[in-house]
């Protein structure tokens, strides 16, 4: 009965990740095509965030679909090993791509490793100008000529955070079908809800940037949805951290999470600072939002890096007072 019950679960997870990953494959499907047919992929149908999202999904795919064989190989370490091979793959095709595609403007021919920087740079409306003579409207040229593989450390950052935290929630559910153990189904449940939510924050900044304008100063709306992202981000690390610590006690099962929480918000930024040759987007005007005297970081930065970490310490001691309730 679990066997045929698992069977169900792991059908159901297959044909989930692939219906969700339809848009990201037929993306990376089309500019294949293109390459294959003219050698180049034209700017104008170039699809938003190709990278990394096909790779991410087609990561995902191989990591469920090696599911049933994992479990039955590394047993209680099976997420480990698939999580593993997951990322490898992620990585292998993300370089694929940023190496052997090109995209061609007017004005010139990329590789899309250096025309996804210049798509960070340049804001949505910006898109449709070109990325040659586009400039920030401060003093402070990003990016532009000044190429530094280093700018990916965020991306692939979020890039591996979305494969295993998603493989942890579907190679979690999977062993507790089999097994009928439900002792982490909340930690789980909740690492559900932080990942799709990070996800959904992650498409919608593909498709907005979070309407920032190319300059530095952003506005109230997009100063608010970055800090809901950094601080999302970190919680959703922390949760994946803790769902592995859930049973020990208190003071590794909350704080570990929290620490390691803050410490990945903190990277975001850095991540961020690299990215902006050295510059941080400032939240808006006055003490609060300007860099302190020697460092990057404003105030309103230094508070919300220890917020993740607080709101993670929240989430795991609720859940651990919950956990003491039961029978």
């Amino acid at each position: 009965m679990k066997s045929k019950s698992f069977n169900r679960y792991y059908l159901l997870s297959c044909i989930g990740v692939l219906i969700a990953s339809y848009y990201p494959l037929s993306m990376g499907v089309r500019v294949i095509t293109n390459m294959i047919t003219d050698g180049t992929v034209l700017k104008e149908n170039y699809p938003k965030y190709i990278i990394p999202y096909t790779p991410i999904c087609l990561a995902i795919i191989v990591g469920v679909l090696l599911m049933p064989l994992c479990i039955r190989l590394f047993k209680k370490f099976a997420f480990f090993s698939g999580a593993f091979i997951a990322t490898g793959i992620f990585f292998v095709i993300e370089w694929l791509f940023e190496q052997k595609v090109v995209v061609s403007t007017a004005e010139t021919v990329i590789k899309l490793e250096d025309w996804q920087m210049y798509m960070c740079y340049v804001p949505p409306e910006g898109w449709g100008e070109s990325v040659t003579t586009y400039k920030t409207q401060t003093a402070v040229d990003i990016l532009i000529g000044e190429y530094n593989p280093a700018f990916k450390l965020h991306f692939y950052m979020i890039s591996v955070v979305l494969v295993i935290t998603i493989l942890n929630c579907l190679y979690g559910f999977g062993q507790m079908v089999k097994s009928n153990e439900k002792k982490h189904l909340k930690p789980l449940m909740m690492q559900s809800v932080c990942s799709v939510t990070f996800l959904g924050l992650c498409i919608l900044a593909c498709f907005t940037a979070f309407w920032r304008n190319g300059s530095i100063q952003v506005s109230s709306l997009s100063a608010a949805f970055m800090t809901v992202f950094f601080v999302l981000f970190g919680i959703t690390v922390g949760v994946f951290v803790g769902s592995f610590l859930f049973e020990k006690r208190k003071f590794i099962s909350i704080w570990i999470p929290s620490i390691v929480s803050s410490v990945m918000t903190a990277l975001m930024y850095i991540g961020e600072m690299i990215l902006l040759n050295g510059h941080l987007y400032s939240f808006g005007t006055g003490f609060m939002f300007a860099g302190l005297p020697g460092i990057v970081f404003a105030p309103i930065d230094l508070l919300i890096i220890p917020a993740a970490a607080l709101i993670t310490a929240l989430i795991f001691t609720w859940l651990k007072q919950d956990l003491s309730k039961q029978p």
